[in-house]
């Protein structure tokens, strides 16, 4: 008690709580109680109102940020604190870093430390040396138990017994096993989620069918009754748990995540849930009990779901996206084996090319091939259609079988909920009539939540009345219009109805991948199937300046000698009077025309361009002779001069020089000719 001086009275004793996980605030109230119960026994010393710090109850002291153990570090470096006050070290520190930093800033100030055994302090160096071995032996005790707790817990996962969590749809028997849930509308509901991914092999779109219809879910709720079932539209996440959980295919898994420490700001910070690959999980137990799919199909889905992710290597595909490209994600490049990126162009984004573009993105290199999609798309669909053809009437029968069960499905799960409503409605109904009828705080409430189960089963009934009332039955017309469709795939392939999104999922359906090589005629195109077999297939190539909205070749060749003798717009009049049109077959503008002549390198018109060729349109020559435009027009009918026209319609180009040199004598013939009285009046001077 020497140890207690007056300058450590004459500041305040700190009682520092703490518990370390949330389970000990539940059950140990022992603990918490020995340590409040520090505040009296520094009374007992001499402090008069100790003050206790119980910020962190429920914190970890492995290295935790723990804002108590702050607050009483920064009290102690103020000078404020005489005495600290715990049960034990391991309740102040539980790694080396805090501890020694406590005994350093106890050691500067003059501060004490007392603990259940004795009072310490930091300041001399036989106290100092037993705190130290104190805050050792409290490392290393956790680092034990740690590793004892951790071997115990691998020991019992290594025999498939350790169960932390229960996916929904199953439920303990015994302490070391599980089987599924008996309630059939929780076994429905999770085996709906499989069927429908089967299906739609999109987890995505699932999610998005099940709200569509309006199918709650099971998910499991734990309150302070338990662990409960309860029913509630699912949101992705639910049915992604589902779908990759290996439990649901009969294994036994454990060591799928991982956790991950870091350090920041000087602490270490733990981060849990790292999801690892199959490979690196530390136990995976086959048949270990019953699973709503075979595991076979449960991988086969896993690998459906990679394939489906977007930016996630070389060799994924992605899923199926919004665009008319058919083959996006299933070409490959030949020459350097990235996968292929897609563009779309145009007003509406109609045209649509390929390109292999990863090597450029990633690295700056030069892009590597590229080339449009239209020919491509055409040539692999109708390969596939080829080869499918056989199977179409078979393709028409799953697809009414598809859309009948589609329907059952909803039905069934109506009936499963109606099921359940109506249970629960008679039981309200005998809880009601078990109690007092003059107990009205209590029969008041029952009769409300027997009114509410009866209000619920009523609203099931509606919905099941109304499914499939959206969506008759077939008949019999549209039956073998179904079937004809089904033995003519080319133009099922074809109609307004099927979109390029089924379109892509049948391509997907049957190819593994297509590997596309360029060569400076054709595109060569190797498809791999999904049964192992290949098919070569050649696809002609566009040359520079050539697709399918290309103006025909007479058009060039009219713009190109247009083009020396009147300007765009001029020219675009003369294009439409003779009824050409665009490659696209819109009408010629001026804009138009000099999107063409800059396209094609044709130099813009010049005004004089045809006096330097010494050539006079019919206006021009006219004016020279002094004489109207018809009488000239005449005069070439008489072939007393010469000229020449690109196309009807288009400007005259008639040489000066012959206008020059017989001007007089072609005067004279043609009023020699013309019996027009006012010809006679004709001037040559």
């Amino acid at each position: 008690m020497s140890k207690i001086a007056s300058e450590h009275l004459g500041r305040q004793a700190f009682v520092y709580v703490r518990q370390s996980t949330q389970d000990q605030l539940l059950h140990n109230h022992e603990s918490r109680r020995r340590q409040y119960g520090l505040a009296e026994r520094a009374r007992q010393l001499g402090w008069a109102e100790p003050v206790v710090i119980d910020d962190d109850l429920g914190r970890s002291g492995g290295g935790v940020a723990r804002p108590g153990f702050e607050r009483l570090l920064l009290a102690i470096c103020e000078g404020r604190v005489g005495i600290v006050l715990a049960v034990e070290a391991s309740r102040l520190a539980r790694n080396g870093r805090d501890w020694h930093t406590l005994l350093e800033f106890c050691g500067l100030v003059g501060c004490l430390l007392a603990d259940e055994d004795g009072l310490y302090d930091p300041r001399l160096p036989n106290d100092r040396l037993l705190l130290g071995m104190k805050g050792t032996m409290s490392e290393m005790e956790l680092s034990i138990l740690r590793q004892r707790s951790l071997e115990a817990l691998r020991q019992k996962a290594r025999r498939g017994e350790l169960f932390l969590n229960v996916a929904v749809g199953y439920m303990k028997v015994r302490r070391d096993r599980i089987a599924k849930d008996p309630d059939r509308r929780v076994q429905e509901a999770v085996g709906l989620v499989f069927r429908k991914f089967a299906e739609f092999q999109s987890i995505r779109q699932v999610h998005l069918w099940l709200r569509q219809e309006g199918l709650p879910m099971p998910a499991i709720e734990i309150d302070g009754e338990g662990r409960r079932i309860v029913w509630k539209l699912p949101v992705y996440n639910t049915i992604r748990g589902i779908l990759t959980n290996p439990t649901y295919g009969g294994a036994y898994a454990f060591g799928r995540t991982a956790s991950r420490v870091t350090v920041e700001n000087g602490r270490k910070r733990v981060s849990r849930g790292h999801r690892r690959d199959q490979e690196e999980w530390d136990v995976l137990i086959l048949d270990h009990h019953e699973g709503y799919v075979p595991w076979a199909e449960f991988e086969r889905n896993q690998r459906l779901i990679a394939d489906n992710a977007n930016c996630r290597g070389l060799m994924v595909r992605g899923a199926v996206r919004r665009g008319d490209a058919l083959l996006a994600g299933l070409l490959r490049c030949g020459h350097c084996g990235r996968r292929l990126h897609v563009s779309y162009s145009g007003t509406d984004g109609f045209c649509v090319r390929y390109s292999c573009r990863g090597a450029h993105i990633n690295h700056g290199t030069q892009a590597c091939i590229s080339f449009g999609g239209l020919r491509i798309d055409a040539a692999v669909s109708e390969e596939t259609l080829r080869l499918l053809s056989p199977l179409g009437i078979e393709a028409a029968l799953m697809a009414l079988a598809s859309r009948d069960a589609e329907i059952a499905d909803t039905r069934r799960q109506a009936e499963l909920a109606l099921t359940q409503a109506r249970y629960e409605a008679d039981l309200a109904r005998r809880q009601y009539d078990a109690v007092d009828p003059a107990n009205r705080l209590v029969a008041a409430e029952l009769e409300r939540r027997w009114n509410d189960r009866l209000t619920e089963a009523h609203r099931l009934e509606e919905r099941l009345t109304s499914i499939g009332a959206d969506r008759p039955s077939l008949s019999v017309a549209e039956r073998e219009r179904l079937l004809s469709l089904g033995a003519d795939l080319p133009m099922a392939w074809s109609l307004p109805g099927a979109t390029a999104e089924t379109r892509k999922r049948i391509l997907r359906a049957v190819l593994e991948e297509i590997v596309a090589t360029l060569t400076e005629q054709r595109i060569e195109l190797l498809l791999h199937w999904k049964g192992g077999d290949h098919t070569r297939l050649n696809v002609p190539r566009n040359r520079i300046g050539q697709h399918r909205y290309s103006s025909d070749a007479d058009v060039q060749d009219l713009i190109r000698a247009l083009a020396r003798q009147q300007g765009d717009g001029a020219i675009a009049a003369t294009l439409n009077r003779l009824g050409k049109r665009t490659g696209r077959g819109n009408p010629w503008t001026e804009a138009r025309v000099r999107s063409f002549r800059n396209d094609h390198r044709i130099a813009v018109h010049r005004p004089g361009e045809m006096a330097e060729r010494g050539e006079l349109t019919l206006e021009e020559t006219a004016s020279r002779l002094g004489v109207s435009k018809m009488t000239v027009l005449r005069l070439m009918r008489d072939a007393s001069i010469t000229g020449k026209q690109v196309c009807k319609g288009a400007p005259w180009a008639i040489p000066e020089a012959q206008i020059v040199a017989l001007g007089p004598d072609i005067l004279r013939s043609g009023r020699a000719r013309t019996t027009d009285p006012a010809q006679n009046m004709l001037n040559l001077q």
